[in-house]
């Protein structure tokens, strides 16, 4: 890339995003700026009202004009030292920290994109990835600087050993001589770039591709900078307590609950009794968890005497959740509960909103689509659409789109079929609106010549008497036959009788349908917020086909 070239839409190849949303009346993200940037809008709200404290980091407070001096600052040395519009700036710190907060809004205010390169695990924040994966991301972006936190400061330095374009070295506080100080001098005056476009890439984060390795998920500053207005526009303000990696999706929840007024407390991952207490500390409003950390909060021993009476919102994602687990969740705490569905690429699809939370039915489903016109089931093959109660390929018009995957152009291109971006996910609305999931396109199994959803039976084991969490995935034994195999976690205290869970699946849905191997176990790999890691789980299964292992 050349040096002042800007990381745009047109870099990357993605013109066909243009011509769609021209086409479809939709406005063009590309060639103009629509919006004011996400964190000039950021700064107006923090400048408004400086003492007041808005973020929660390992026990620090931190106020709004602390945040913003410490951002500008470290905007001000990157623009000394040539960090512009159309440069990469990579970053590595410690997980659900301030510094990873302020080095993306002081890369994104110089105009450069920000690159996370820590991890590709969109829910465990300390699930860092190879040093010699990390250094590869790093050269692979470009990057012309590698900014940090102090406790990285070594770890970066091995990162760009032997660099044949070594990046500038920048520490968000003193490092040692071969590094550059992001605390330094004063950020007075300093305002977002200029000449910053929509089509500019303002953000790359790692998630993991089906090989397992990590790949580059593309965002604009035109969608940034419309999600912050749009957040802007709706009223009332709430404090957010988040679990899950700053690094991912979680980042933008932050930036929207600030920008409204409220106030974020971050948690380096899930720990059910620390998230109870942070609830009743910080007031929390807000609380965004994996579908089987609300049976864990449900469940802890301290909920019952912890004064949830802020919690409004009680939001769960990453696997559809068992109806009946729901309904006891509802009555645990209130009508609170609300189900999202939707992708990296493709943002929030659908919710399931509190009131579907007394309908046993509706909570079978993953809710309603938000804008039912920019979601379609269609073939997977033809990409023709499909009528309601038909099983297809769940597609979308995203609100919000990425801007496609770093350097992976073919992935890119095959994201998108006649304007229509694919989920991978397969399902059916019903005659209600209500989205049925049925499971993955690559993860379904042929068992007996039958295509079977693992999804399909994870939903009847969840309900079994004792099962507090479960997955399901095929594995292929040494004859090349594909069996089923099935991790199950019980509930605490409770004995779960595996003939009795087979039962339960051949009366549910048929004879196929019983997992041939089943392993209890204290918990389940996951990727994100409650989704099965079945890469692992794969691994699992193969290797329990070699011990002894109740199946049939």
């Amino acid at each position: 890339m050349p040096r002042h070239s800007p990381v745009s839409l047109r870099f990357i190849s993605l013109g066909h995003w243009s011509s769609h949303f021209s086409r479809t009346g939709r406005r063009n993200r590309v060639m103009s700026t629509t919006h004011v940037h996400y964190f000039q809008q950021l700064l107006t709200r923090f400048d408004a009202d400086p003492d007041r404290v808005v973020l929660v980091s390992r026990g620090v407070l931190l106020t709004a004009g602390e945040l913003a001096d410490a951002t500008r600052r470290a905007a001000a040395v990157m623009g000394r030292h040539g960090i512009t519009r159309g440069d990469v700036v990579c970053i590595l710190t410690e997980p659900n920290t301030a510094a990873t907060l302020i080095l993306r809004w002081a890369a994104n205010l110089v105009g450069a994109t920000a690159a996370h390169v820590r991890g590709m695990n969109a829910v465990v924040p300390d699930d860092e990835l190879r040093v010699e994966l990390q250094r590869a991301v790093v050269a692979d972006l470009g990057a012309r600087m590698l900014a940090v936190d102090p406790a990285n400061e070594e770890r970066a330095r091995d990162l760009v050993l032997n660099a044949a374009d070594r990046p500038i070295l920048a520490v968000l506080g003193a490092g040692q001589a071969d590094t550059v100080d992001l605390t330094a001098g004063s950020g007075d005056g300093v305002g977002p770039c200029a000449d910053i476009v929509d089509g500019d890439l303002a953000l790359i984060t790692q998630t993991s591709g089906s090989s397992g390795l990590p790949k580059g998920v593309c965002w604009t500053f035109g969608v940034k900078n419309e999600m912050a207005t749009s957040a802007v526009g709706r009223s009332g303000r709430t404090n957010l307590l988040i679990t899950a990696p700053l690094t991912h999706s979680s980042g933008f929840g932050a930036d929207d609950t600030l920008v409204t007024g409220g106030m974020v407390v971050l948690h380096n991952g899930f720990d059910a009794g620390a998230v109870l207490r942070a609830v009743a500390e910080y007031r929390i409003g807000r609380l965004i968890l994996g579908t089987p950390q609300v049976y864990a909060l449900a469940e802890h021993p301290d909920r019952a005497g912890t004064d949830l009476s802020s919690l409004t919102e009680l939001i769960y994602t990453g696997s559809h959740g068992a109806p009946l687990r729901l309904r006891e969740a509802r009555e645990i705490f209130g009508p609170v509960l609300i189900q999202v569905y939707g992708t990296t690429e493709t943002g929030v699809l659908t919710m399931l909103f509190p009131d579907d939370h007394g309908d046993l039915r509706a909570c079978g489903t993953v809710g309603r689509p938000l804008s039912p016109e920019a979601l379609s089931i269609r073939d997977p093959e033809t990409g023709a659409a499909l009528p309601a109660g038909e099983v297809g390929e769940v597609c979308a018009i995203p609100r919000w789109p990425i801007a496609g995957y770093w350097h992976e152009p073919k992935l890119t291109a095959a994201l998108v079929r006649d304007g229509w971006v694919r989920t991978g996910d397969l399902g059916h609305l019903d005659a209600d609106g209500y989205l049925h999931l049925s499971g993955r396109i690559a993860d379904m199994m042929k068992v007996k010549g039958l295509r079977i959803h693992p999804e399909a039976v994870e939903r009847v084991l969840s309900q079994a008497p004792g099962v507090s969490q479960v997955a399901v995935c095929g594995v292929e034994d040494p004859d090349r036959v594909e069996r089923i195999y099935a991790a199950v976690v019980p509930k605490p205290g409770a004995v779960v009788d595996l003939q009795e869970l087979r039962r339960h699946v051949a009366e549910a849905l048929s004879d196929n349908h019983v997992p041939s191997l089943i392993e209890i176990c204290q918990e389940l790999p996951v990727t994100g917020p409650g989704k099965p890691d079945r890469v692992q789980l794969r691994a699992d299964g193969r290797a329990a086909l070699t011990r002894p292992v109740s199946r049939v």
